[in-house]
């Protein structure tokens, strides 16, 4: 249908796709921050688990319906290419709070943890490509394994919150997570919820209308599936991250602010265990290019760097932005000029 469009309104179509996941994923951060309040699950959970799932419905739409369509690498960089784009909105969030470094203020053990799980999950994905082209169901042995591993890492955190083994060194930049003033932390949050799945269906609708566009713009333009997954329909598609990261800080939720982040990458990781069953022509990870994996390992080396990061907790570094936040954009940058040749 999309290629009936002109380019004019192509451009229109994506550009109505990009506002609807923007005004979405505005109006998701303070319903999240009053759920975790409602809910007492906290910030770092909700923001990991709820938000960061939340804010991918879009990304997930555009990697299946590309994946179905047979475009195995438009649905895997969109995956890929918005876990390293999502990573950088956190290295921008820094630069807004000027008190200290994000990562040093937001100390939360289960952000940290929750780092650590991205980097297994998207090493299995870079290990799946070097393993033999086996498949049960058109399916590789690598997305199974993928959700089991997420769903742990969900479980290991909500625990790792009730009962932490290890607590962060209060310092006086650090920024406990409390209710909002002026919140009823004790109303029942059946009326936030219900309006957080209406803007979730709202980023699906979006998603699937982005990944119309971008299949479209690959084949009118003649232009690499993967460029258009890694650095267009993934970030367009990640606009909600960075909205809600933005927002989170300037409301002073910095744990959720880094755990919707940290927590969106790792949801973002089931897009290719989901790419992977909508495509019906074998094994996803045999079907990529090298420029696919240049991106996962991307994602891997900055979600490396945020682990350091969180752990060694610089105050305050050069200009007021953590070193970390520096190498993470320098990385980021890098890839896309790379990418580009």
């Amino acid at each position: 249908m999309f290629s009936d469009f002109s380019s004019l309104a192509l451009v229109g179509a994506g550009a109505a796709a990009a506002l609807v996941i923007l005004f979405a994923g505005m109006r998701m951060t303070g319903l999240a921050d009053r759920i975790s309040d409602r809910t007492g699950l906290g910030e770092a959970v909700v923001g990991g688990v709820l938000l960061g799932a939340a804010t991918s419905v879009s990304g997930v739409m555009v990697s299946l319906t590309s994946a179905l369509d047979g475009r195995a690498s438009l649905a895997f960089s969109n995956g890929v290419g918005g876990i390293a784009a999502q990573t950088a909105f956190l290295a921008l969030a820094d630069t807004i709070y000027r008190r200290a470094n994000l990562e040093h203020a937001a100390a939360e053990l289960a952000n940290v943890y929750q780092c650590g799980m991205l980097i297994l999950l998207l090493a299995i994905p870079l290990a799946a490509t070097t393993m033999p082209d086996v498949t049960i169901w058109a399916i590789h042995p690598a997305s199974f394994v993928i959700p089991a591993v997420y769903v742990l890492g969900v479980v290991s955190t909500s625990r790792l919150r009730e009962e932490p083994m290890w607590r962060p060194v209060d310092t006086p930049e650090t920024r406990e997570d409390t209710p909002d003033e002026g919140d009823e932390p004790d109303k029942p949050a059946r009326g936030l919820i219900a309006l957080f799945l209406l803007l979730m269906l709202a980023l699906g609708g979006a998603g699937w209308l982005l990944a119309q566009v971008g299949g479209e713009v690959v084949d009118r333009f003649d232009l690499s599936a993967t460029v258009v997954g890694a650095l267009m329909t993934a970030v367009v598609t990640s606009l909600p991250e960075l909205v809600t990261t933005l927002a989170a800080v300037r409301r002073g939720a910095l744990q959720l602010a880094v755990g919707g982040i940290i927590g969106g990458n790792t949801f973002d990781t089931i897009f290719l265990t989901i790419s992977d069953v909508g495509y019906r022509d074998g094994s996803l990870y045999h079907s990529i290019t090298q420029d696919d994996v240049f991106w996962v390992s991307t994602g891997l080396v900055m979600s490396a760097i945020l682990l350091l990061g969180l752990i060694y907790r610089e105050r305050q570094g050069p200009g007021g932005i953590g070193g970390e936040s520096l190498a993470l954009l320098g990385v980021y940058f890098g890839a896309i000029a790379l990418s580009s040749f």
